[in-house]
């Protein structure tokens, strides 16, 4: 992602502050740059990068800034850039596999206002929202939510309403959504592409719903994790092609591969249960009990069918911990 500096969003998309009963500027102040370095042998190295940018959101005075998990996942150093151009160092305290949120502590007071958390499940379609990124108005995007449905994604990874808003924040990662009362809803977590019977595709942000923190954000603050529903992974990255659960890579070292699955397999059925969609599948393997239970899959590959037996892990065991300075 660029710079601050380097680049914004288009007029015709930027918030107008005449077009919210709240003070646009002040709660956009809330929102930051996030800078992650991490280490070139870390899990996630490989996949999501060794310098990661994004953006968070001021959610306590104290300097606790929430965002999506993966900008933090397995970072030895972080940097927050503020509105006013301020660089001050952070830490991570904590991410959380399933409902994908990291948690960020600043080392340096900001002296910026705290945006209020919101209640994500009153949003309706239509509504009105501000997309912040960190820099201010320029750096956000006035949208609407489209729609409120169900995400999977295709690494282990399941939101049961996810918030989808257009148009889409083109550096959408960590992005505050704002509400009506300028409060936090949610977090940007991805883009999508839209189909459309007319015209060309659009497209879409995905977002975290703010109500999934509530429940977690105690366990994140003190143990860097959430202490109970901890699931069992299989790290094994999957998509849907025909109502068929297809294998398009594996985790290394993970359960998947060491079980000796391949890119290219379909898997038919978790525990003699046919599974035909990704949060179906994930949800199965999900009900057969915590990190460690064996998951029983069929499998077909090359024109043969055959039965293999995972044992799967807790994927927080392959991710180098948060390491408080």
């Amino acid at each position: 992602m660029a710079g601050l500096s380097d680049w914004k969003v288009s007029p015709a998309v930027q918030p107008k502050p005449e077009d919210y009963p709240f003070d646009l500027d002040q709660v956009l102040s809330a929102v930051v740059g996030v800078r992650a370095i991490v280490p070139s042998d870390a899990f996630t190295a490989e996949t999501l990068g060794t310098e990661r940018t994004g953006n968070g959101v001021l959610i306590r005075s104290d300097g606790l800034v929430l965002t999506v998990g993966y900008l933090v996942t397995e970072a030895e150093s972080i940097w927050l850039t503020l509105i006013d151009g301020r660089a001050v160092p952070a830490t991570v305290l904590g991410y959380d596999q399933a409902t994908g949120f990291g948690l960020v502590q600043a080392l340096a007071r900001l002296d910026l206002p705290a945006i209020e958390l919101g209640e994500s499940g009153a949003a309706r379609i239509g509504q009105r929202v501000v997309i912040g990124g960190a820099g201010g108005r320029q750096k956000s995007v006035g949208a609407k939510i489209v729609a409120k449905q169900e995400f999977a994604g295709y690494w282990e990874y399941v939101v049961d309403e996810a918030i989808f808003t257009a148009p889409s924040h083109p550096h959408w990662g960590g992005t505050a959504v704002i509400g009506p009362k300028g409060d936090l809803i949610g977090i940007g977590s991805l883009q999508l592409q839209e189909g459309r019977e007319q015209g060309p595709p659009g497209d879409l942000n995905m977002v975290i719903p703010i109500d999934l923190l509530k429940p977690v954000l105690d366990d994140l603050l003190t143990l860097g994790r959430p202490k109970e529903s901890q699931r069992p992974w299989l790290g094994l990255y999957a998509t849907e092609i025909e109502d068929k659960i297809v294998v398009v890579g594996l985790a290394k070292d993970g359960p998947a591969q060491r079980a000796d699955l391949r890119t290219g397999d379909v898997v038919l059925s978790v525990a003699d249960e046919e599974v035909n969609d990704l949060a179906t599948f994930y949800r199965k393997i999900w009900s057969l009990g915590g990190p460690g239970v064996d998951v029983p899959l069929s499998v077909y590959r090359e024109g043969s069918t055959f039965d293999v037996r995972l044992k799967s892990s807790d994927r927080h065991r392959f991710l180098k911990t948060p390491r408080l300075h």
